[in-house]
């Protein structure tokens, strides 16, 4: 049996930490991964964003300091399998440059779901919009 796997990127995180709701869909889908055992896997860039989003959100008031260092904990404690390859960076400029990307931060999400050939889940409308005429694999939450 193939192992399943899923790639995430940190606005996907960002809501699913920060959003308790039972019905939320970022908890739906987390909850489905973890009964189906998926492996969920993110590049170590996904640390940096969802600290400095949250550091953001404490200093525009939309957390209190400890609200803030919670969602960041909770968020770095998900049983996510981070990724750093060299390669990984190539081929996110790459990837940048294909799809006419004014940044390359989000192609490295999709460099490494493309590696692993893994479905990619984000929560971010105007990535998706841009590169899922390109990649298929993309989903909207």
């Amino acid at each position: 049996m193939t192992e399943k796997i899923s790639c995430v990127d940190a606005n996907f995180v960002v809501k699913l930490v920060n959003n308790p709701s039972e019905t939320s869909p970022y908890l739906t889908l987390w909850d489905r991964w973890e009964q189906s055992q998926t492996q969920i896997i993110a590049p170590t860039l996904l640390c940096y964003e969802v600290t400095n989003v949250f550091h953001r959100m404490r200093r525009a008031g939309q957390l209190l300091e400890a609200e803030a260092q919670q969602s960041l904990s909770n968020a770095l404690n998900l049983p996510i399998s981070f990724h750093n390859e060299r390669q990984l960076h190539q081929q996110a400029f790459e990837l940048a440059q294909k799809l006419n990307l004014s940044a390359a931060y989000d192609t490295h999400y999709l460099a490494l779901a493309q590696k692993f050939q893994a479905d990619f889940y984000t929560g971010d409308k105007r990535l998706f919009n841009k590169v899922h005429p390109t990649f298929t694999w993309i989903h909207l939450v």
